[in-house]
């Protein structure tokens, strides 16, 4: 049997090539592929390469959020019946260095990540129809659930994880700096923490318009309102938690100046070295705490979109077949329209 793969050789050249599929070995199954969404890090690999030292150095079929059907059982697999919907946590911990034998399988020294550029060989990636994985990277859906919201899993537990970091967020004063399909995830995963006021800031109001749905009280657009998050920087600032889903100096310098002294920075978004306000840091006595991946956020992820206690449906904003995989590229890196752009896989469209 042969797939169809959306392969990237380099900046912005990416195909849509066949591969053979193998049949599913004793703990694996075979799924047909539904959807995928295109990431962050899938866009910094088709628009530049890669980003800081992670680089595109050979053929890598791109993503790592997404969701098919069970269409095989390897030996041995129970508990995941044919034609369930399900989504595939990328992530492949060793389960035997020193991280992972002390609960920490996040930081991993083998760590395999589906779709990631970070290693080599690269580890492939999930735009694809067809693709056998371990049953154990499977989490099943509801009957009612979309292929769609089930690829949401991934980065939801990416959110679910960042707010955790904030430790007690019922409520407290929230900013989110950035409203892409990360900030806004982490607007709804502060709200399911309780958090009492959700103020969220970027410079898109296409972007902004999605807040609201997911949970925001408030929203600054900081292009055309350059001095809306004055107030809530008077008196050594007001919010007990930024989440930081920008990595945009200017929106990092805002959040320094209005988060109140003592209050917690979590760094969700990521970009190259840049200067901060060590000042501040030092003076107001911030925590300023980095959030990377999921761990056990990923089954909750799956069971708050199951039952819609987390609605993931406002940032979905566009679905292109496999074939058009260069167009949704192009559509996810024009943020005056898009959100979350997903490829429709396995025949799908």
């Amino acid at each position: 049997m042969l797939t169809r793969v959306a392969r990237l050789y380099g900046k912005q050249d990416i195909k849509v090539e066949t591969q053979d599929v193998r049949q599913p070995g004793v703990g694996e199954v075979l799924l047909r592929m539904a959807a995928g969404g295109i990431c962050g890090s899938d866009l910094h690999y088709n628009q530049d390469g890669g980003f800081g030292p992670v680089q595109v150095r050979e053929p890598i079929i791109s993503g790592h959020e997404a969701s098919g059907y069970v269409e095989a059982l390897g030996e041995g697999v129970s508990g995941l019946a044919i034609g369930a919907l399900v989504a595939v946590n990328p992530s492949q911990p060793c389960g035997q260095c020193h991280y992972c034998k002390s609960n920490l399988p996040i930081h991993c020294l083998d760590m395999r990540f589906m779709g990631s550029a970070m290693r080599l060989p690269h580890e492939q990636g999930m735009f694809r129809d067809w693709l056998v994985v371990p049953a154990e990277q499977c989490f099943a859906f509801a009957n009612n659930s979309t292929s769609a919201e089930a690829a949401c899993a991934e980065p939801l537990a990416v959110c679910l994880h960042a707010v955790a970091q904030a430790h007690d967020v019922a409520g407290s004063r929230v900013l989110v700096t950035g409203a892409g399909p990360i900030g806004l995830l982490t607007v709804a995963a502060a709200r399911h923490a309780g958090a009492g006021e959700i103020v969220v800031t970027d410079l898109a109001d296409a972007a902004l318009s999605r807040a609201v749905a997911m949970g925001a009280t408030r929203t600054i657009n900081v292009l055309t309102d350059p001095q809306g998050l004055a107030p809530f920087q008077e008196g050594k600032g007001s919010f007990d938690i930024v989440f930081d889903c920008s990595a945009a100096c200017p929106a990092l310098r805002s959040a320094f100046a209005a988060i109140r002294p003592r209050g917690t920075i979590v760094q969700v978004g990521v970009t190259g070295d840049m200067t901060i306000p060590l000042n501040a840091l030092v003076g107001k006595e911030i925590v300023w705490r980095g959030s990377q991946r999921f761990d056990q956020e990923f089954a909750l992820a799956v069971k708050l979109i199951s039952d819609r206690t987390i609605d993931v449906r406002p940032i979905i904003s566009h679905a292109f077949p496999l074939e058009s995989v260069a167009e949704a590229f192009e559509q996810a890196g024009d943020r005056s329209v898009a959100c979350k752009v997903q490829i429709l896989l396995g025949g799908s469209n």
